[in-house]
């Protein structure tokens, strides 16, 4: 089973959840870790795929779009709007609004939550459905 991660962000907009995750996935991506990114809508994708090369100032991060940038040797961070990724990866990042249903594929999963009252909630049944799954849940103040 997976370790699922809640981080529960002050913010409530979507720029600040696409942020974070770009910061989660640079640092996967240091630590040598293949890591795959849902997001809810072509919209969300090129969002995350364009602010992967702006996040930070000097931050390199190579990354593809599922479906967009498909090459033979899958980029050590992908972006999908759908749950599975091209390859076996250590880590899925979701910023879609449902339980990705390959979850239980990853070591880590890593949900980030904004302060918005219908988000919470959505993120309250995600709780529940990796819970009654068997993950390893914990949550983040952050």
């Amino acid at each position: 089973m997976s370790k699922v991660d809640f981080y529960v962000l002050k913010g409530s907009d979507e720029r600040s959840r696409q942020h974070f995750a770009c910061r989660l996935a640079e640092k996967a991506y240091r630590l040598e870790h293949t890591v795959h990114i849902v997001v809810a809508n072509p919209q969300s994708a090129r969002q995350v795929d364009e602010l992967m090369w702006t996040f930070r100032h000097g931050s390199f991060v190579p990354h593809a779009v599922v479906g967009q940038d498909d090459t033979e040797t899958p980029a050590p961070v992908t972006i999908g709007i759908d749950s599975a990724p091209p390859r076996s990866c250590h880590l899925l990042i979701n910023l879609g609004e449902e339980t990705p249903a390959s979850a239980d594929s990853f070591a880590r999963v890593a949900e980030i939550v904004t302060a918005d009252e219908d988000a919470r909630a959505r993120s309250r049944q995600r709780f529940v459905d990796y819970r009654e799954r068997g993950h390893t849940l914990d949550t983040h103040m952050l």
